[in-house]
């Protein structure tokens, strides 16, 4: 019997709850049910507030919904939680104390997946260079399986995943703060603060972050910005073979941009020159980083050919900086994605001219003072919405850089109207960017929910 087999075979006879439905945690509700395995599902939302079929596709499941959804977790053996809640919430810190199994999707399948495992992790740049090291892996001809934060959930597949496949997974610091297992390549981007609503300190976000590195063997990979401070101190952390990456200056193991504007990678011994910055369809210096960062993670199991045939080819991904249309001369862009101040700063210099900029959103207690200097250098005009509206505009104007006749800052009430007024002070050769710094809870789901809105309106513009 396999390792899966013996997994869902030991699951039989035992109460399986999962808190939320989903996307990913809908196909694992099927999964479960279909392998005869009890389970309920726990949600905040009423039974009744359920799409039909959804309901009629999770028929054998039981409920248990509103306000009480948790009271009830002693009364399980394995609770699957969903990134979204906090593995400290409360309710499920005295589940644990009680014997109970809190888990996730990502946890099980690092636990029974059966090939090569690539992880990428870090406060911005994680889906862009999560995807371009699954297109890399794609372009030498291996099978890819894409998941975590993007793309589908992997243990619903588990039994279609063979050895030789790669799997390419995006972790949040919600989905590593309770792993225990890391990947056979680790690669964190960089560290800068971000989601402390939730975790409260740095500290806790950043060894969150820190569970990719800490459980990886001798024959590990690491690969660290050595750009960035928050991950260039997490060197001597590594067990396996560190490789650095850099805009800046050469790693003595890793990829970097030389003095000619060529990404090129060092092996210790030798350099080679893989592709100039110039030929990579992606703008932004942002954007080179990310590849700077996929070269060090996929290096030895993809040829240079197959990473400059993605980098020539390569158009981006839905929500970074992602061009919406031209209307009356000005270009829209968005980058819902860039949910930290750090994100939009990167995106500001991805273009040659002084931009206008919708900003605001959620509040995840990241300071903004960080978009003092850079907004006023390369924004023009400000449209701020949103429960962070006040703080941008404080942090923004707080400094001896502010110049009202150089920034004109305009409040909105909803994404229609930012856009609408963005749309009033542009002229002919600007750059309107969806650039928010927050996460998008306020008004939206998600940031995808937010792009997908600003997206409709901009191209509903007669």
């Amino acid at each position: 019997m396999s390792k899966t087999a013996r997994f869902f075979e030991g699951l039989k006879g035992k109460k399986v709850a999962f808190i939320g439905t989903g996307v990913s945690h809908n196909e694992l509700i099927r999964l479960f049910l279909a392998k005869g395995i009890d389970v309920t599902v726990l949600d905040r939302k009423p039974e009744e507030a359920y799409d039909k079929d959804l309901l009629k596709s999770l028929s054998g499941a039981k409920f248990i919904t509103g306000e009480s959804y948790l009271d009830t977790l002693e009364d399980f053996d394995v609770v699957y939680r969903t990134p979204g809640m906090y593995y400290n919430h409360p309710r499920l810190v005295e589940a644990r104390k009680h014997g109970v199994v809190v888990t996730s999707e990502m946890e099980s399948f690092f636990e029974l997946c059966p090939c090569r495992i690539f992880a990428v992790t870090g406060s911005d740049g994680k889906t862009t260079t999560t995807t371009i090291i699954s297109e890399f892996l794609k372009a030498e001809g291996y099978t890819v399986w894409l998941g975590g934060n993007i793309g589908k959930a992997l243990l619903p597949r588990i039994e279609s995943i063979s050895e030789d496949d790669y799997a390419v997974v995006e972790l949040s610091s919600f989905q590593l703060i309770s792993m225990r297992q890391s990947p056979d390549v680790a690669v964190i981007t960089n560290i800068t603060p971000n989601h402390l609503d939730v975790h409260g300190t740095m500290e806790e976000y950043i060894a969150a972050k820190c569970n990719i590195l800490d459980h990886q063997s001798a024959f590990s990979k690491a690969v660290l910005n050595l750009d960035n401070g928050g991950t260039r101190a997490l060197k001597d952390r590594v067990r396996g073979s560190l490789n650095m990456f850099s805009r800046k200056e050469k790693p003595a193991v890793g990829a970097y941009l030389d003095q000619n504007r060529v990404l090129c990678y060092s092996d210790g011994r030798k350099s080679v020159k893989v592709i100039p910055a110039s030929e990579i369809k992606l703008p932004g210096e942002h954007n080179i980083e990310d590849y700077l960062a996929a070269i060090c993670a996929v290096w030895g199991d993809v040829s240079v050919e197959s990473i400059c045939k993605v980098a020539r080819s390569f158009g981006g991904v839905e929500h970074r900086i992602e061009f919406v249309r031209e209307l009356d001369g000005v270009k829209y862009y968005n980058d819902s994605i860039a949910s930290s101040p750090t994100r939009v700063i990167a995106g500001l210099r991805s273009f040659n001219r002084k931009i206008i900029v919708i900003a605001g959103g959620y509040d995840k207690k990241i300071p903004f003072e960080p978009l003092a200097e850079p907004v006023n250098e390369f924004v023009k005009v400000l449209v701020l919405m949103g429960a962070t509206a006040e703080k941008i505009e404080k942090a923004v104007t707080d400094t001896p850089l502010y110049d009202p006749e150089k920034l004109k800052i305009l409040h909105a009430s909803s994404m229609r109207e930012a856009v609408e007024l963005a749309r009033q002070n542009a002229v002919s050769g600007d750059v309107v960017s969806l650039s928010p710094a927050c996460a998008s809870f306020d008004l939206y789901p998600n940031f995808e929910a937010r792009g997908r809105d600003f997206k409709a309106i901009v191209n509903s513009l007669k």
